[in-house]
């Protein structure tokens, strides 16, 4: 007796490997569709070209101008020490937690989570300081002093009329008709135009006078100390202490916030604390800058973190005695979600890190608890405690549902919108768990749906929180199932196919089949054996991802040389070039059938009962036989049922040096692949279809494929089983895979 079977087909596919005779080291692979022996000529697709660092010249650093420090980009954040032991203890810290509790689910999330605490307010600095510059086209105030480069204009109408554009001296004057020469370098601005109207009455009378700013001179100021960018810069004379931090990067992971000193003339004239503008929006001691002013900004002072559910959770400076009652309020106070039960302080006592603070929150306070320089607080979150009851099945709304209690079916059904109109109303059942000494003990009850919905007590029972409900549809519930036919049928399209209904049937559906339908290139499909196909190609892929690109870092970096560095790190970029590539293909599902007419097909394996979304595709007859591979010219030839596989191979200009003749195939037309030795030359008996034909000879729109040796492939040569593995991908994907 026959076996009955089916022959699952990794479809239209092939691989092929041509090998450049003068690339010594990273070759390069595309993958191309294959198409039908149809005589068009295949194309390839070439994977993008490695891009190049550009190297580009950095100018020389020179003092910077306003200009230049717009344009000039921040250096890369680096973590400082303390918030790397940070993240480090918070990290150890859940571990600890998770560990201890192994219940922990999706469901039930720690009660903490790992975070990168940065410094307080050093990423202000980070964005472009040109959102930070001071405008030169506001007003100036009446306390603005003048100085050497300031522009001052001056309007007069009335009995006399005049306009002056001057700019001060460097000496620090300016000079007007009639009224000569004027020393105003130290004046405000208020006091220049009082000084002005005086002079001009001197001589005129019966005048109105209008004096404002012309363009502003720029002043020099010296950032040192713990800055991102120390050094000189010139600014404008409005820019205040902050302008000028902002100019400078602000101060390093090093350098303190709380404790930045203006100079001038020797003495410390303002001490500026950056928390006073980021946590309360004060800036009244932002002062306005003088020439050759110094801001200094000393060492950072003693920094604690606080984690967890707080508003603002980071690194603080501390500045004097500072208690966790005034830490929690700098980090802006707890969030909606904090346990106020729990409260931990993580300490360096001699030389290693302890807990030594773990207490209510609630409880301290109103006591005063001094936080300690490097000292970690920890506020918990509340405890998720779900309680829920589940539902699923033939249902309008299944998920969880809060619980509450007195709630019955009938009130969860009710929530959930309702039954399906194929439910199985007779039977649901209800899964309760109970705990005892001994561990969980399961519950299974069966529920009554209709009685449950007409409120009777026996089956409209009471439910408790972490209770499953299953409604279940009626027997056997298929709403119906299409199958699709195209090609050389007199109706094609989409059919929906009954429970149970075969190949042969949908055949006749369809009207048979037309004069031109080539039967044994008829591609048939199924999801089901697409999906199987598919996780058979991503467990390939990903195989060979593993041992392509295990070892692709360590050879870089055991690179002698750096040309041999750069060498193998683009043998790295294309192998990852070639895997990301391989990741993209998808499965098509294809199975080998052997088709006849509807009334001889009943009588064969390949009589199937449809699925849903199956597919038949019934061609033309090519008539044409494609060569492909290591052959001199890759082609598609006219069919001639008197030539050998030799013959055509011959045809195609014979084998290239790169062949390998011995692991030569012929994909067949319909999807089955065999060694060219046992194609005959004569009519015979073909044990498949079950009948005399020409069984696996040459027929119209197979291919021959000839491989490559992949010797010849520096990297490939180091993969286990790489040309099993390759040819299994394309087969199932339907491509062709070119390495050169």
């Amino acid at each position: 007796m026959k076996k009955h079977h089916y022959t699952f087909h990794f479809c239209f596919a092939l691989i092929l490997i041509v090998v450049s005779a003068y690339t010594s080291y990273a070759q390069q692979i595309n993958i191309v569709p294959i198409s039908p022996a149809s005589g068009s000529s295949t194309a390839i697709i070439k994977p993008s070209s490695v891009q190049q660092p550009q190297v580009t010249n950095q100018p020389d650093k020179q003092t910077p101008s306003f200009q230049q420090q717009v344009s000039t980009p921040r250096p890369p954040e680096i973590l400082s020490e303390f918030e790397q032991f940070t993240t480090e203890t918070l990290s150890e810290s859940d571990k600890i937690t998770t560990a201890k509790t192994p219940e922990t689910t999706p469901d039930k999330a720690p009660e903490t989570t790992p975070e990168n605490l940065r410094q307080f307010g050093y990423d202000l600095f980070r964005k472009p300081p040109s959102t930070f510059a001071p405008s030169d086209s506001v007003p100036v105030g009446p306390g603005y002093v003048i100085g050497p480069g300031d522009g001052i204009k001056i309007t007069v109408w009335g009995k006399v009329e005049g306009m002056w554009s001057i700019v001060v001296d460097r000496d620090g004057n300016i000079s007007l008709p009639k009224v000569g020469v004027l020393g105003i370098t130290g004046l405000t601005f208020s006091e220049l135009k009082s000084l002005l109207y005086k002079e001009f009455s001197k001589y005129y009378t019966g005048f109105e006078m209008n004096v404002s700013m012309g363009s502003l001179r720029t002043i020099k100021v010296y950032v040192v100390g713990n800055a991102l960018s120390p050094g000189a810069y010139s600014i404008s004379s409005l820019s205040t202490l902050v302008n000028a931090l902002f100019e400078a990067g602000g101060p390093s992971k090093r350098g303190s916030m709380r404790n930045i000193q203006l100079k001038r003339n020797g003495e410390i004239i303002e001490v500026f604390d950056m928390y006073d503008l980021l946590l309360k929006g004060d800036k009244t001691k932002d002062v306005r800058l003088m020439p050759e002013d110094v801001i200094f900004i000393p060492s950072v002072g003693h920094l604690a973190a606080i984690a967890g559910s707080i508003k603002n959770p980071a690194i603080y400076e501390l500045k004097g005695e500072t208690f966790i009652s005034q830490l929690i309020e700098m980090a802006g106070g707890l969030n909606d979600i904090a346990f106020k039960g729990r409260i931990q302080i993580t300490r360096i006592i001699d030389k290693s890190k302890q807990i030594v603070f773990e207490s209510n929150l609630e409880e301290i306070s109103n006591k005063k608890v001094l936080i300690q320089s490097g000292d970690i607080v920890k506020i918990f979150r509340i405890v998720q405690d779900k309680k829920v009851i589940r539902l699923s099945g033939a249902v309008n709304r299944s998920g969880e549902y809060g619980f509450s209690p007195g709630m019955t079916v009938k009130d969860l059904i009710s929530m959930a919108g309702g039954l399906k109109y194929y439910a199985y109303t007779k039977e649901a059942e209800l899964t309760r768990v109970y705990v005892t000494d001994n561990g969980p003990e399961t519950e299974k009850m069966t529920i009554n749906l209709d009685r449950a919905l007409a409120e009777e007590p026996e089956s409209n029972v009471p439910l408790k929180y972490n209770d499953y409900l299953f409604v279940r549809t009626v027997p056997e519930w298929v709403l119906y199932q299409t199958v699709t036919i195209n090609g050389e049928v007199r109706f094609p399209g989409t059919y929906v196919a009954k429970k149970g209904e075969k190949l042969s049937s949908l055949i006749t559906r369809a009207g048979g089949y037309t004069d031109k339908a080539y039967l044994r290139g008829a591609v048939f499909t199924r999801e089901k054996i697409k999906d199987l196909q598919q996780k058979q190609i991503d467990e390939m892929v990903g195989r060979l991802e593993r041992e392509i690109l295990g070892t692709g870092a360590a050879e870089t970096s055991a690179a002698i040389s750096q040309d041999e560095a750069k060498i193998k790190e683009l043998e790295f970029q294309q192998k990852r070039a070639f895997v990301e590539k391989l990741k993209q293909l998808k499965a098509q599902g294809r199975m080998v059938i052997v088709l006849d007419k509807p009334d001889r097909l009943m009588k064969t394996q390949y009589d199937m009962e449809l699925e849903d979304n199956d597919s038949l595709f019934i061609p033309t007859n090519p008539q044409s036989v494609q060569v492909m591979g290591a052959v001199y010219n890759q082609i598609a030839l006219v069919y001639d049922n008197k030539r050998s596989v030799s013959s055509y191979i011959n045809l195609a200009g014979g084998y290239n040096e790169q062949a390998n003749k011995k692991k030569t195939y012929i994909l067949k037309v319909d999807g089955s692949a065999v060694n060219p030795k046992n194609v005959s030359s004569s009519f015979s008996w073909d044990s498949d279809s079950n009948r005399w034909g020409f069984g696996r000879n040459l027929e119209p729109g197979d291919t021959i494929v000839v491989p490559a040796k992949l010797e010849k492939i520096a990297w490939m040569r180091h993969v286990k089983d790489i040309t099993q593995i390759l040819y299994q991908i394309a087969t199932t994907a339907g491509v062709l895979i070119v390495a050169f």
